[in-house]
């Protein structure tokens, strides 16, 4: 696997509630800005923001040079499986496991 998180995203109720937040909060206003995803970039940071409200915390993903191969050694690890690996646009795909605690792990492989 690559070093460091990459992305965080927040599973926020109120889209455009958690845009005007998180500018204040970042000081920085959102660089992808769409209903389904609002993103900014701070300090290499991504930061986003999905409104589904399915999450009571924040995600974090890490970029990895093989999404497949990294997922199956989580699990081999012991985590459960979450989301299968998938495209979420442009060939960037994504993928999660849970550790044992429930906690969401989250990968990415860039096109």
């Amino acid at each position: 696997m690559s070093s460091g998180i990459t992305v965080i995203l927040y599973h926020v109720k109120d889209l455009d509630q958690a845009k005007a937040l998180y500018s204040t909060f970042l000081g920085v206003q959102p660089t992808t800005d769409s209903p389904y995803y609002v993103g900014f970039e701070s300090d290499g940071q991504q930061i986003g923001l999905v409104p589904d409200g399915n999450q009571s915390g924040p995600v974090c993903f890490r970029d990895v040079p093989d999404i497949a191969a990294a997922r199956q050694a989580l699990l081999a690890a012991g985590a459960e499986s979450h989301e299968e690996p998938h495209d979420v646009g442009g060939g960037l795909l994504v993928a999660s496991v849970k550790d044992p605690d429930g906690n969401i792990i989250g990968l990415r492989q860039q096109p």
